[in-house]
């Protein structure tokens, strides 16, 4: 996942770039984040943006680990890239599988937004607060593992779609609350809709959780060049260290599992949490290192998810990935 490093110089700004993005409300604000940042440092760059539809988008009867995982939301955006019909995609980084197709590189990672996960309810105003038996959303096994594991009376529910018809849903009365990404809410400037914040303790981020990411093709050393300046290293390194423990516990739709890093003064500071669904097997791991470059970051990533590894996590994955079969009842995405 590591960024293009790139020493082009940069001589003459592009005349057009096309950005390839999903269509639902969230993805196409992400999109024309980037083309206003674009065009910002590039005024005469005509930035068109390419909406498409993907198979994560269209399949919302089955959960992503039945039928292919995190990549089919950007599949089709990776073929757009191949074909020249666009320059570049942009995503939300905890959709984007943590092994790139050759000839594809995540070359720009931008400043992150609110990372944690939100309580969202019309009623209630915390977790605690519902009663026993309250159904609760979510689109993320990592989100119900964590609530089954502090709120074993709660029914916690899969919810599937995009963020407007996951909002659609909890108001007409199908869940009690929902559990949701900050991030997504606050860039749609919904932010009055989140009652609680869920911190880190309580409800570990997933990987990449609240950042977005520029894939472009590998051969493309003039883009990686024109987009620079809207990369930001310290995000970067820190999401590096966090695709890391995913990455070589074999991170996929089929296990709860969170890996998040935050700077503490010059330090960065990493936790990783894998678990069973139902909450009552979890097992954490935490690290820090100063001195960071890319190196010590893929290096603080491989020590997490090593001490994870040494109490057990590789059962589980084994263990989820073997029950995992088209006779596996459904369950959320690790999303």
């Amino acid at each position: 996942m590591a960024a293009m490093n790139s020493e082009t110089h940069i001589t003459t700004p592009p005349d057009m770039l096309v950005i390839a993005s999903r269509e639902s409300r969230l993805a196409m604000w992400q999109a024309e984040h980037v083309r206003c940042a674009l065009h910002k440092l590039y005024p005469r760059c005509d930035v068109k943006i390419l909406g498409m539809t993907t198979r994560g988008d269209q399949i919302l009867d089955r959960t992503l680990s039945k039928v292919g995982g995190k990549g089919l939301f950007v599949k089709e955006l990776e073929a757009a890239l191949a074909e020249r019909r666009a320059d570049l995609a942009v995503h939300s980084l905890k959709d984007v599988p943590m092994q790139l197709p050759e000839g594809f590189v995540l070359s720009t990672i931008l400043e992150r937004e609110d990372p944690y996960d939100a309580f969202v309810s019309p009623h209630y105003e915390s977790l605690e607060a519902l009663p026993a038996g309250s159904v609760v959303g979510t689109s993320s096994l990592r989100r119900e593992a964590m609530i089954r594991m502090r709120f074993p009376y709660l029914d916690v529910r899969p919810l599937r779609g995009n963020l407007d018809t996951r909002l659609g849903k909890l108001d007409c009365g199908d869940y009690a609350a929902i559990i949701l990404a900050a991030a997504g809410l606050k860039r749609l400037g919904l932010e009055d809709r989140i009652r609680a914040r869920l911190e880190p303790s309580d409800s570990l981020p997933a990987a990449g959780q609240g950042t977005l990411g520029i894939e472009i093709r590998a051969d493309r050393h003039d883009l990686a060049a024109w987009l620079q300046p809207l990369h930001d290293e310290k995000v970067a390194l820190a999401v590096e260290a966090e695709r890391a423990v995913s990455r070589a516990l074999g991170g996929s739709c089929e296990v709860p599992f969170a890996a998040f890093a935050q700077w503490q003064g010059d330090a960065l500071h990493l936790r990783g949490v894998v678990s069973m669904p139902d909450g009552k097997r979890v097992l954490r791991a935490e690290e820090s290192v100063l001195a960071l470059d890319l190196s010590a970051a893929l290096a603080l990533g491989q020590r997490v998810s090593s001490d994870l590894e040494q109490q057990g996590a590789m059962e589980i994955v084994k263990a989820l990935s073997t029950a995992s079969g088209p006779n596996t009842p459904p369950s959320a995405q690790n999303s």
